[in-house]
Parts: C-alpha cells; sequence; structure tokens
C-alpha cells in the first residue's frame, strides 16, 4: 500500500526580471495553492498580492541584467507568506496615487489586503525581501 503524500508547504520560483514573469509567477502560485487545497478566496488574494509585489521588482528594481527575481510562498497552519525578492536594495513604501495616475497604487493594495507585510534588506548585503502575509486556517484533507 503507498504511503499518503503530502505537498510541500514551501515553494520558491526563480523567474527572470522581465514582465512575462509576473504571470508566470501568478500561474505557478494558482497550481501550488490548487495542490495545498487552499479555499478560492485565499488564492485570489495572494495572486494580486503576488503579482503586486513582482510586478514591483520587475519594474522598479533597476539592476544589471541578468539579475532574478525569487518568488517564495510558505504556508503554515495559520499563514500563507510571500515573499518577493529582488537585487535592488532600495526599500519600498507606499506611494500617493492621484485619481489619473496609471500606477503607483501596489503598495496601497498590498497594504489593504495583507494581514501584514513588509520589507527588509537582505542579510548577504545584496537586494531585498518583500512580504506579504494571509491568515488561513488549513485544514487537513482527512479531517472530520
Amino acid at each position: 500500500m503507498p504511503l499518503p503524500t503530502t505537498a510541500p508547504k514551501d515553494i520558491e520560483w526563480r523567474l527572470p526580471r522581465h514582465a512575462r514573469s509576473v504571470s508566470r509567477a501568478r500561474a505557478l502560485l494558482r497550481e501550488q495553492a490548487a495542490s495545498w487545497e487552499l479555499p478560492q478566496d485565499v488564492t485570489d488574494t495572494a495572486e494580486l498580492l503576488l503579482s503586486e509585489l513582482m510586478t514591483n521588482a520587475y519594474r522598479h528594481a533597476r539592476v544589471p541584467a541578468g539579475r532574478q527575481i525569487w518568488a517564495r510562498c510558505v504556508l503554515t497552519e495559520e499563514h500563507l507568506r510571500i515573499t518577493v525578492t529582488d537585487a535592488n536594495d532600495t526599500l519600498p513604501s507606499p506611494a500617493t496615487a492621484h485619481l489619473d495616475d496609471e500606477s503607483g497604487r501596489g503598495l496601497s493594495l498590498v497594504t489593504a489586503l495583507a494581514d501584514d507585510w513588509g520589507a527588509a534588506r537582505r542579510s548577504c548585503g545584496i537586494g531585498k525581501e518583500v512580504w506579504a502575509e494571509l491568515t488561513v486556517r488549513v485544514t487537513p484533507a482527512d479531517a472530520p
């Protein structure tokens, strides 16, 4: 009799610093969320958070060619943490966008949708990590 398998609770993707990587990251997260059997509302919000963090890394991380963006998702019994790492040292801060601005609302969305978020320079001295966290209750598939 085969042993039951469980999905990993920690997954990471390394993607090129390119606009297409944003949609690729969303697709990878959607696939992983289904594997983890996350509720659809959590998945939808997580996708939006990841999209905003990836977009910021792609658009604002002015770094040498060839640098990648790392996206990582860690699921615990109570939280889903989404972390995006890039090679730029500048820490992000929410901007105040005017009504006719076409951008500048990403971190405001992250602030509104995430239960918590933050940013820090990486301990290795290159780049930063920006993370967002959602509260989620994971119920094992075999629970009553």
